[in-house]
C-alpha cells in the first residue's frame, strides 16, 4: 500500500440500520451496535444514525434511542444524529433529549438537524400532533429556538427565557445542519453552523451547495469559520469485481426507492437479476458518483480528489451491503487505507471481531 499523509482528511460513519432480506429489523439493530464498536476501535471520527420512518428497508426510526446505546458501547467516537427531522418535533423536547445524551457522554454528542420528512406524506401526517390545518414551514424559527435553548440566548422578556433545559451540564451538543440543496446550505451559513451535504442521497449540486455555504458563512458562537463535510456512499473490497458485486445490492435499493419500493436489501445475486429485469438507463450521478465502489486505494483516490475540489476535511461514509460481514470489512479496509488513528489494542480487537463475524457468516 502506498503511504500518504491523510492528516487533513477525517472519516466518519452514517448508519441507516439496513435490513438484509432474510433477516429482521431486530438483527439490523444488533448489526448497528456491532458497527459502532468497530468504528470506535478503527479510529473513525463520528458515528451518526439517520431517521427514516415506516420502511422495511431501514430500521432507524428513533436515532436518539439508538445513540443512548451506542454511547455506552463505545469509548471515544462522537455519536450523533444524521439527523433529527426537526419539523416533526418540539424544539424544546429535542433539546432535552440531546441535553440528556450530552450529560451521559459529555463532549461526544452531535445533533444533526434536517428539514426533510424522512418518509412519505402519509408518514409525515401520522407524525403530526395537529392534523386539521396545514403546518407552516417554520424550520428556521425552530432552529433558532433550539439553539437558544442550548446557548441561553432568548431575548429579554421572552417567555422561554427562564426555562432551563435539564439535565444541565457544562457545554452542549454540537449542532450540525444537514441537507441536499441550496436552501440548506444558505440556512447553515446564516446560522453559523457546520454543514453536512447528503451527496449519497442527491449527488447533483454538491459543489454548488458547499461552495455557497463556504462563501456565505456568517461566524457565530458555534463556529468562527465554515466547516463542511459530504455524506458519500462507499463499498470497498479486495478487488474491483468483488466490490461491484457487493454494490449491486445498494444499486437496486436506489432504484427501488425511486419506485417507492421499500423492501429489505436484496442479496447481490438477486439484485443483479432484478436490475437486469428493470433495465433502463443508470440514474444521473452529477459531478461525482453517489456511491464510490472499488478497491480501497481507488476509493481513496476519488475521495481525496473530491475533498480537494470542495476544500473539505471530512467525509461521513454510508455503506450498505446485504452481508453484514462485507459491510464491516468495507469499513475496515477504508480505515486501513486512510491510516485512521486506532490504537494497536483497538485494531487487534476489531480484527478479532471481524474474524468472528466472518466465521458466523459461513
Amino acid at each position: 500500500m502506498t503511504t500518504r499523509n491523510h492528516a487533513r482528511l477525517k472519516l466518519a460513519i452514517l448508519d441507516q440500520a439496513p435490513v438484509p432480506a432474510g433477516s429482521t429489523p431486530a438483527q439490523a439493530l444488533q448489526n448497528s451496535i456491532e458497527l459502532a464498536r468497530l468504528a470506535d476501535r478503527l479510529g473513525y471520527a463520528r458515528y451518526w444514525m439517520s431517521e427514516h420512518h415506516a420502511m422495511e428497508t431501514l430500521a432507524c426510526t428513533a436515532p436518539e434511542v439508538l445513540l443512548a446505546r451506542m454511547g455506552a458501547e463505545t469509548r471515544r467516537i462522537r455519536i450523533g444524529s444524521g439527523g433529527i427531522m426537526l419539523p416533526h418535533y418540539s424544539a424544546f423536547k429535542v433539546a432535552e433529549v440531546f441535553r440528556t445524551l450530552h450529560a451521559l457522554y459529555p463532549g461526544r454528542v452531535d445533533l444533526g438537524i434536517g428539514r426533510a420528512p424522512g418518509g412519505g406524506p402519509i408518514e409525515s401526517l401520522a407524525l403530526k400532533r395537529e392534523r386539521g390545518t396545514r403546518m407552516p414551514d417554520d424550520f428556521e424559527d425552530q432552529t433558532a429556538e433550539l439553539l437558544a435553548y442550548f446557548d441561553r440566548t432568548f431575548p429579554s422578556g421572552h417567555p422561554f427565557g427562564a426555562l432551563r433545559v435539564a439535565p444541565e451540564e457544562p457545554g452542549s451538543p454540537d449542532v450540525w445542519m444537514l441537507g441536499s440543496s441550496q436552501w440548506s446550505s444558505n440556512a447553515a451559513a446564516q446560522f453559523g453552523l457546520p454543514y453536512a451535504f447528503a451527496h449519497f442521497f442527491f449527488g447533483i449540486g454538491t459543489r454548488q451547495a458547499i461552495e455557497n455555504y463556504m462563501s456565505s458563512f456568517v461566524p457565530s458562537s458555534r463556529r468562527s469559520s465554515p466547516e463542511a463535510m459530504a455524506a458519500v456512499g462507499v463499498v470497498c473490497a479486495a478487488t474491483k469485481d468483488e466490490a461491484e458485486f457487493l454494490a449491486s445490492s445498494v444499486r437496486l435499493l436506489q432504484r427501488r426507492i425511486r419506485m417507492n419500493d421499500r423492501r429489505p436489501v436484496a442479496s447481490p445475486e438477486d439484485a443483479i437479476g432484478e436490475l437486469k429485469l428493470l433495465g433502463g438507463p443508470a440514474p444521473e450521478e452529477g459531478e461525482w458518483p453517489r456511491y464510490f465502489v472499488g478497491t480501497p486505494q481507488k476509493v481513496r483516490d476519488h475521495l481525496e480528489q473530491m475533498a480537494s475540489t470542495l476544500n473539505i476535511g471530512e467525509f461521513i461514509v454510508n455503506t450498505i451491503t446485504w452481508g453484514r460481514a462485507a459491510r464491516l470489512h468495507s469499513y475496515e479496509l477504508l480505515a486501513k487505507e486512510f491510516d485512521l488513528q486506532a490504537t494497536a489494542l483497538d485494531l487487534a480487537a476489531a480484527q478479532s471481531d471481524l474474524r468472528s463475524e466472518q466465521l458466523r457468516s459461513l
